[in-house]
């Protein structure tokens, strides 16, 4: 079985939430947001590491928060930086060498399940990088200036969540390119696109929701989630 390693992303602000403490740090059923998305990743047998990527300055509280989780399994808490891409590329640089597979997870996704990390998992095994997203069910517009420019078609759109996984040499190889190309990618599974790498899609969950904003927060706070 492939040594499998997990990266969280945790350095956003979490400005949308309206909030001076970032959103990861929020309670949520009475522990941090952060500590309840890790949990997950460090209580699942298949995954043997994890490495949070905190905000600059909030390294030393991501430790003190996920101090308990560290009992039961390896978790490094690192310095992320200005973007995603940054602090998913610094975590990366805290796996170790002998990892194969790396999966990427939001912060600020607690309610993803052990079924939806398995179904990656077995996807990125089979063709080495792998995603969940949920088809678009709503009519999509693209929209200038406030105007209508076109209807697309929705038929072919899928929402991206995470997590993802990837071969860990493919998805060093992606951020070191996009590096290299000052490039700046919305997901990880765009920077191994660019490489021309096929990407498999698992169908995600729609529990499996990122707390973004004031409403997302409130919620997930009583229950509602949609």
């Amino acid at each position: 079985m492939a040594r499998v390693a997990a990266v969280v992303p945790a350095g956003g602000s979490g400005v949308r939430v309206g909030r001076r403490t970032p959103k990861q740090f929020l309670l949520l059923r009475g522990v941090p947001i952060l500590t309840a998305t890790v949990r997950h990743f460090v209580t699942h047998p298949a995954i043997e590491a994890v490495v949070v990527a905190a905000p600059v300055g909030q390294v030393e509280r991501a430790r003190r928060v996920l101090g308990p989780l560290a009992r039961n399994r390896s978790l490094a808490v690192v310095a992320g930086g200005i973007t995603r891409q940054e602090s998913v590329w610094r975590a990366m640089q805290a796996v170790s060498p002998d990892v194969e597979v790396i999966v990427v997870h939001d912060a600020v996704r607690p309610f993803v399940t052990r079924r939806l990390i398995d179904a990656v998992l077995r996807a990125v095994r089979e063709g080495g990088a792998a995603i969940c997203a949920l088809p678009i069910a709503e009519t999509v517009k693209r929209v200038r200036e406030d105007l209508v420019e076109a209807t697309l078609d929705r038929s072919g759109l899928w929402a991206v969540q995470t997590p993802q996984a990837f071969r860990a040499a493919l998805l060093r190889e992606a951020h070191d390119k996009a590096r290299r190309d000052g490039v700046v990618g919305t997901d990880d599974a765009m920077l191994v696109e660019r490489l021309g790498h096929p990407v498999t899609v698992v169908r995600g969950s729609e529990e499996n929701v990122k707390i973004t904003t004031v409403a997302d927060l409130r919620r997930a706070r009583t229950g509602g989630r949609r």
